[in-house]
């Protein structure tokens, strides 16, 4: 398997897991919605993510939990841009994944000195999108998702959710060779297009996806998956985060999306020593 991705010249094995830090930048994300609206708030928080052991921040101003509002273009780069400058002037090494299906936000973040294109929509929004990323030669995350944010929960009828999963992503990868991408990583997409049971049917099959020869990103961080079923809320769900991280890692997770470093970071170290 593809272990290892290219970012600003620097090569990142994911060989061994990585944590990526969740930065929202919009005011109605399901979790942190409105936390992150000012530069010091930004930086401090970012400054914590890298000092627990990010590798990665996934900054995103397009909110994609379900029934969300609608963000134009304009309102999103007006969001993101100022605060991708600010990031890369104030950590030069750092690494920041792009959240976006727009393939004029991946653009222009990643002039802005931004490292990843991540796209819930794996190119199918956005016609684009592919030849974008293609040009720009950055990694890529290509997410399992269909329809919208707004309609993803009308589509979660399958003939078989994994080898539906699989024959999605084959595409999706195919184009992404034909458009001259090189390093791609899959996301399984947790909560897009998947009821509660549907969920834990893909966590359970997990290391088929592995098929792919790609590495995996799984981002289950405080979903609704884990509160749902334990009965509780969004802010009471890191405990139940950490172990669907762990059974994740078990399963070969190459980075985990989250909100909470410190523990991913714990969950990674553990299952590390558990591996040999």
């Amino acid at each position: 398997m593809t272990t290892t991705i290219n970012c600003k010249g620097q090569l990142i094995d994911l060989s061994t897991p990585h944590v990526m830090g969740i930065l929202n930048l919009t005011p109605d994300s399901f979790y942190d919605g409105g936390n992150y609206t000012n530069n010091t708030a930004i930086l401090k928080q970012v400054e914590h993510m890298l000092k627990q052991g990010a590798t990665f921040i996934d900054v995103g101003a397009y909110s994609s939990r379900p029934d969300a509002a609608h963000v134009n273009q304009d309102e999103e780069l007006k969001r993101i841009v100022p605060v991708v400058e600010l990031l890369t002037q104030s950590f030069p090494d750092i690494l920041l994944s792009i959240d976006t299906f727009r393939n004029q936000v991946a653009k222009t973040c990643i002039e802005a000195g931004a490292a990843i294109i991540n796209d819930i929509s794996a190119g199918m929004l956005d016609r684009n999108m592919l030849e974008t990323v293609g040009k720009l030669q950055v990694p890529y995350i290509m997410m399992h998702m269909r329809g919208t944010p707004q309609t993803m929960q009308q589509h979660t009828r399958y003939n078989d959710l994994l080898k539906d999963m699989l024959l999605y992503f084959s595409e999706r990868i195919q184009q992404a060779r034909a458009h001259g991408i090189i390093d791609c990583i899959i996301d399984p997409g947790f909560g897009f297009s998947k009821t509660t049971a549907q969920n834990f049917e893909l966590l359970n099959k997990l290391e088929l996806l592995h098929l792919t020869d790609l590495p995996l990103l799984v981002g289950v961080s405080r979903k609704s998956m884990i509160y749902k079923t334990l009965n509780t809320t969004a802010d009471q769900a890191l405990n139940g985060t950490s172990v669907i991280n762990t059974i994740s890692l078990q399963k070969g997770a190459s980075i985990l999306r989250v909100h909470d470093v410190k523990e991913a970071m714990e969950c990674i170290t553990l299952t590390k020593v558990l591996n040999g």
